[in-house]
């Protein structure tokens, strides 16, 4: 028998927008900021932590394997092992269902699993011309043969290469993520003004959620080696609407694309953990759980649609519960894109695509706006890619008890086609 699972608890950082250069904290950093106090507040000891796991995509040299890093900075006991998984921007959603895995099969009681990225500090890299010229530089043995060499230097060898760009393209289709959002725009029919009205709602609810206190024990405060304190989402653009957005510019796909700026994630910093513990953990500790997990899928697709995800990860978990898109409460969906998010709406409403494709058998349906992304997303508060899957997942926790809600999922689209989902009852 499978032992259930119950997230019990969870915090974040609020999540730093990167300003063109690397930002006060590192991935292992934002870890420790936001889990320090975290453990601080549970009824059961450091020491009984079995597992800690952390999602995290850009990896910086110095801190390499980040979960244990920030394990053993946390001062967990050097016995408890730790390992980072990476998933792109499923990273932090792959934490919690490969600690769920541990706790269900018996052999975890408490896994600390979590999501830091530090997308400020995304390297650069040389050009392949660069790295060849430094290689036959390296290479030469006589001072004739390094003057040669020397000759080969290049103006444009000096000008490296962001990191993050070549990691948001795909490589298959060589089409960044931006440009797959163009296509489900095209696809179903996503209108500019439609994009633009989704993107300002997400400012508009993170803001009021923000200004009610209901992130309060979600997010806690960061502070700096310099003494700056980080203590909301500093990405939040409360004033946005439909018509000031409608200005921007596209981005992609100029000069008559959806995708702007404006309507997409934001690049920034941020960390994530969250408790999970089986049932004996949570009575003999005296837990008070927020959510059970129930289950959870992954599921992939032609990566040129891959903001498509949500939809191929959500059909198998519908199917395996015996419900339907209406038997869901509440949703967190990743927002990559307005016109991503958008399609997936659309696509969960076509029993003429979903039925056949994805063998829903009616299970599909309109998601209401009114419970999807209720306090915001990716495009007002940010995507720091390695930790969005595990704040979807804590903050839909946190969210059902608010509104008294029974079933919530929370899912993602994630680059090279893939897609993740987990669904949480009520406790």
């Amino acid at each position: 028998m499978a032992k259930a699972v119950y997230l019990v608890d969870g915090a974040r950082t609020p999540f730093i927008k990167a300003r063109g250069k690397p930002g006060p904290f590192s991935p292992v950093d934002l870890a420790v900021q936001c889990g320090r106090p975290l453990l601080m507040r549970q009824s059961f000891a450091a020491d009984a932590i079995d597992l800690v796991i952390l999602g995290c995509v850009n990896v910086v040299a110095d801190e390499m394997n980040p979960a244990r890093v920030a394990a053993l900075r946390l001062c967990l006991k050097d016995e408890i092992p730790a390992f980072t998984v990476q998933i792109n921007c499923g990273s932090g959603m792959q934490s919690i269902d490969t600690a769920f895995r541990y706790i269900e099969r018996g052999t975890a009681d408490i896994v600390l699993a979590g999501g830091a990225e530090a997308l400020s500090h995304s390297p650069l890299v040389l050009r392949r011309g660069a790295v060849d010229w430094f290689a036959a530089l390296n290479g030469a043995r006589s001072t004739t043969d390094r003057l040669k060499a020397f000759t080969g230097l290049r103006p444009e060898f000096l000008k490296p290469v962001i990191g993050l760009e070549r990691g948001l393209t795909d490589p298959i289709t060589n089409l960044n993520m931006g440009q797959t959002a163009e296509v489900l725009a095209h696809l179903f029919d996503v209108s500019r003004r439609e994009a633009d009205a989704y993107a300002a709602e997400s400012h508009n609810r993170l803001a009021n959620a923000t200004k009610q206190g209901w992130l309060r024990d979600e997010m806690l405060p960061a502070f700096s080696r310099d003494g700056e304190v980080f203590d909301h989402d500093d990405g939040v653009r409360p004033d946005s609407s439909a018509a000031s957005l409608a200005k921007l510019k596209p981005v992609f796909e100029r000069p008559y694309g959806k995708v702007t700026a404006g309507n997409s994630s934001q690049i920034t910093d941020g960390a994530s953990w969250v408790v999970l513990a089986s049932e004996e953990a949570v009575t003999r500790h005296g837990m008070t759980p927020l959510a059970r997990i129930v289950d959870s899928e992954w599921g992939g697709l032609d990566p040129s649609i891959m903001g498509l995800g949500p939809v191929v990860s959500t059909a198998p978990i519908l199917k395996r519960q015996n419900m339907t898109v209406a038997d869901v409460d509440l949703w967190e969906l990743n927002e990559a894109f307005a016109t991503q998010v958008l399609a997936c709406l659309a696509a969960f409403d076509d029993p003429s695509l979903v039925d056949p494709v994805l063998s829903l058998e009616g299970r599909g349906g309109r998601i209401d706006h009114a419970n999807i992304n209720v306090d915001g997303g990716a495009i007002s508060l940010g995507h720091p890619v390695g930790t969005s899957g595990n704040r979807i997942t804590l903050h839909l926790a946190n969210a059902m008890r608010r509104l008294g809600r029974k079933r919530g999922i929370a899912t993602e689209c994630i680059g090279g086609g893939l897609g993740g989902a987990m669904l949480l009852e009520a406790a």
